[in-house]
């Protein structure tokens, strides 16, 4: 059986594609095993997560399973990465509205004038309630967890925030993991570190769940970055967000909007048994 396959990246978060648009190809039941095997970068193709395109009644729905096999309910750079598939396929136009599990997103895109293609991404509203998150307590998220001054956020997916005086110097891989699965966060949490570089400028790591290691971007990370740094005073509601991987414009004004590029890597067919 050959399965077409396209390889996509926003800022470096990198993501394997699987048209289902015209029908199923990996049954659903053993997508996150896929998920699984073939985010392996050195026995797959390797990547951050699976995203599944599908047709939805109005437009397109988006799928993402994780190397963990899990399924997570929204990804800022994975969207961008599916709109300028389906953009480029010709399955929408923009503006665009696509499904996600966190409701749905609608997302603006264009080639500017060099070629480049950049989406703006309306992201499902912030959440502060820790219910909402979901987190232990009432109101907003602050606590002391692991020696840390956190706050939290949903943005589509759980997100704990903190604020650092220097990213550079930081053992990220040593120190996310305990907030990542403290009990505070019952379906667990992506940890944002975060040095503010300017009055309206961040700089962010992000150690993200499901993928349980650093990535060189995450939409939501630096979208849930932003509202609470907007929300503590200390940057204005624009904020310019610098992931490894690259810049990302978040707006946190009326809701909640991410604008950055995405781009094709490359094509394949994989070929399995069966």
């Amino acid at each position: 059986m050959e399965i077409p396959f396209v390889k996509l990246h926003g800022n470096g978060n990198d993501f394997i594609l699987i048209d289902e648009y015209a029908g199923e190809k990996i049954p659903d039941d053993m997508k996150g095993h896929f998920a699984a095997v073939y985010c392996d970068r050195k026995f797959g193709i390797g990547g951050d997560g699976v995203l599944f395109l599908l047709k939805s009644d109005d437009g397109i729905r988006m799928r993402l399973f994780q190397p963990d096999e899990s399924e997570a309910e929204m990804c800022g750079n994975g969207i961008r990465c599916l709109a300028k598939y389906a953009f480029d396929a010709g399955y929408v136009k923009s503006p665009c509205t696509i499904q996600t599990l966190a409701g749905p997103v609608m997302v603006r895109m264009e080639y500017d004038e060099d070629g480049d293609f950049m989406a703006e991404v309306e992201m499902t509203p912030p959440i502060y309630e820790s219910p909402g998150i979901p987190a232990k307590g009432k109101g907003d998220f602050h606590e002391i967890i692991n020696g840390y001054e956190v706050f939290a956020v949903n943005t589509g997916v759980p997100h704990a925030v903190i604020f650092v005086r220097d990213l550079d110097t930081l053992d990220l891989i040593k120190m996310a993991p305990p907030i990542r699965h403290s009990q505070f966060f019952p379906s667990g949490a992506n940890v944002n570190f975060v040095e503010i570089t300017g009055e309206n400028s961040i700089q962010i790591r992000t150690f993200e769940r499901g993928v349980e290691a650093e990535t060189l971007s995450c939409g939501t990370g630096a979208t849930a970055s932003a509202a609470i740094a907007y929300r503590l005073s200390k940057t204005g509601p624009v904020v310019e967000v610098e992931t490894i991987g690259g810049p990302l414009t978040i707006t946190i004004k009326d809701g909640a909007f991410m604008k950055g590029p995405a781009d094709t890597v490359f094509t394949g067919t994989l070929h399995l048994d069966g």
